[in-house]
């Protein structure tokens, strides 16, 4: 079952018997999923650059933006402006798209895998999770890859704390931990 038919036959009915809403506008939905990379150890390097951002082309369905310096660090050698990272904002049918293989691909491929951690929501109901190599993707074929990165998913979600949060991710299908 997709995630949004998911959410609606299922999610739905059962967080307004749980948290007791009347109101099906009132319940938590997932509003946006962010997926953050670092590419400060690739800057020297435009070949490696050019293959993350076809990477993670490949993985969201959409072109990454640059995310730039604010300040600068002279112990990183990092400067005001400076590209430092990339980062994607998913939203409607392509974020529905890219939870659904997350839950049921990517996340059971990841070595050591448990489970994601209570404590990975945070007190507004939103979920982080980092993932140590983009390879567990089943876009991204092994032979072809040259360097292997790490990237950070973020599901932002309208829940008002950490329980409702918790709870919609546990009904749509999250491999949450007990």
């Amino acid at each position: 079952m997709r995630l949004h038919e998911k959410y609606k036959k299922v999610a739905i009915p059962k967080m307004k018997e749980i948290l007791g809403y009347k109101n099906d506008l009132a319940l938590p939905k997932i509003e946006k999923v962010t997926i953050n990379t670092g590419t400060s150890k690739f800057m020297q390097d435009e070949k490696a650059i050019e293959e993350i951002i076809k990477s993670i082309s490949f993985i969201a369905g959409q072109k990454p933006v640059f995310t730039k310096a604010k300040k600068a660090v002279a112990g990183f050698k990092v400067r005001e402006g400076m590209n430092i990272g990339l980062m994607v904002t998913l939203r409607k049918r392509k974020m529905s798209d890219f939870i659904d293989r997350l839950i049921h691909l990517a996340l059971p491929r990841s070595r050591d895998f448990r489970g994601i951690d209570q404590k990975s929501v945070d007190q507004n109901g939103n979920l982080t999770i980092g993932i140590k190599e983009h390879i567990i993707f089943p876009e991204i074929s092994h032979e072809n890859v040259r360097d292997i990165f790490g990237m950070e998913v973020t599901v932002k979600t309208t829940a008002k704390n950490q329980k409702e949060g918790l709870e919609l991710f546990k009904l749509l299908g999250f491999p949450i931990k007990k």
